[in-house]
C-alpha cells in the first residue's frame, strides 16, 4: 500500500535500501518525535534493542523540520531553510548509522501541529501506524513542558486509537526530554535500561552538530539525566545498570478510548503529592504528654 504523507517535503525511506512499504512492515520498535533528535534523546532503548537484532527493527517518526530551532556559533546566520535541511540530513544520517529499519520525516512547522496542522498530523501518523503495526512505542510524555512535544504525543495517541484493537501495540511509553520522569513514585516508573552500545548513543547524539555547536548539549545533558537516574533510582541498593530512561507507561491511554491524557496524568502528580507528605508526616514529633 503506497503511503501518502500531506506536506511535499515528507519522506519515508529506509537505510538498507529496502522499499519502503516493506520497510515499514517489518517495524517492531517505534519512536514518534516532535523534532530531529528527539528520538535519539528519548527512544534510545528501542534502538538498542533494534539493533543487529534479525526479528527486531527500529522505525522513527520526525513529526517537524526543527528549522526553527535556536542557534549560535557557525549556525547563527543560517536562514531558517538552511536550517531545515541540515537537521533533516542529520536525523537521516542518525537512521543510518542507528541502524533504523524506516524513518518517516513529515517535515511541519512547529507552530501548525499546535493548531490546524495537527489534523493532518493525525492522518499521517494514522497511516503510518497501520502500515507498521509496532509492539512498542516511544513517544513524549504528558508532563513534557514544550507544546509541540505534547501535540504530538496527543496525536499519537489518537493514531493509534484509531486503530483496530487487535494492531495497536502491546506497550506505549511517555519518555523524557524537556521535563525529566524521576519524581514519579517508584511503582509508577518504566525504568528502560540504556546502557547498551554507549558508543552509539554517544554517536547519535553527536551528529546533531547544528544543536552540539550551535547552543544546546543534548549529547552531554540526555548522557547525564540518564547516569543520574541509574545512580539515583534507588537509594538502598548499588546500581543495576550505568544508564536508565525513565518513562511513563502509557498504554492505558490506548486501552481506553474515552479516558482523557490530563485526567490520566492527574492520578500520577496526585501519587506523587501524597508520596511526599505522607513520608514528611511520617517523621512529624509527636508533641509530649
Amino acid at each position: 500500500m503506497k503511503i501518502r504523507l500531506h506536506n511535499p517535503g515528507a519522506s519515508l525511506f529506509a537505510a538498507d535500501k529496502t522499499a519502503p512499504e516493506q520497510a515499514l512492515e517489518r517495524i517492531t520498535h517505534l519512536g514518534i518525535g516532535a523534532h530531529p533528535d528527539d528520538l535519539e534523546i528519548m527512544a534510545y532503548h528501542g534502538i538498542a534493542q533494534c539493533l543487529h537484532h534479525k526479528k527486531r527493527w527500529f522505525a522513527g517518526i520526525t513529526c517537524t523540520h526543527g528549522g526553527d530551532s535556536p542557534r549560535s556559533r557557525p549556525y547563527a546566520g543560517l536562514s531558517h531553510d538552511q536550517m531545515r535541511r541540515i537537521r533533516r540530513e542529520e536525523q537521516q544520517n542518525a537512521a543510518r548509522v542507528g541502524r533504523y529499519g524506516a524513518l518517516a520525516q513529515l517535515d511541519y512547522d512547529s507552530a501548525d501541529i499546535r493548531t490546524g496542522g495537527a489534523l493532518n498530523l493525525l492522518s499521517d501518523l494514522e497511516a503510518l501506524l497501520a502500515a507498521m503495526c509496532p509492539q512498542v512505542v516511544y513517544t513524549h510524555n504528558p508532563t513534557d513542558k514544550h507544546l509541540t512535544h505534547l501535540a504530538v504525543l496527543t496525536a499519537a495517541i489518537e493514531a493509534i486509537r484509531r486503530l483496530p484493537r487487535d494492531k495497536r501495540p502491546a506497550t506505549v511509553y511517555g519518555c523524557e526530554v524537556w521535563r525529566g520522569l524521576d519524581w514519579l513514585p517508584d511503582d509508577d516508573k518504566a525504568v528502560l535500561d540504556t546502557s547498551d552500545h554507549p558508543n552509539l548513543s554517544e554517536a547519535l547524539l553527536g551528529l546533531y552538530d547544528s544543536q552540539v555547536s550551535g547552543g544546546k548539549r543534548y549529547d552531554l545533558a540526555t548522557t547525564g539525566r540518564q547516569r543520574a537516574n541509574a545512580t539515583f533510582h534507588q537509594p538502598h541498593v548499588t546500581d543495576r545498570a550505568e544508564k536508565v530512561a525513565l518513562a511513563l507507561d502509557l498504554t492505558p491511554l490506548i486501552q481506553e478510548d474515552r479516558m482523557e491524557i490530563a485526567d490520566y496524568v492527574e492520578v500520577f502528580i496526585e501519587r506523587f503529592r501524597q508520596d511526599v507528605r505522607q513520608k514528611l508526616e511520617s517523621l512529624r514529633k509527636k508533641p509530649e504528654a
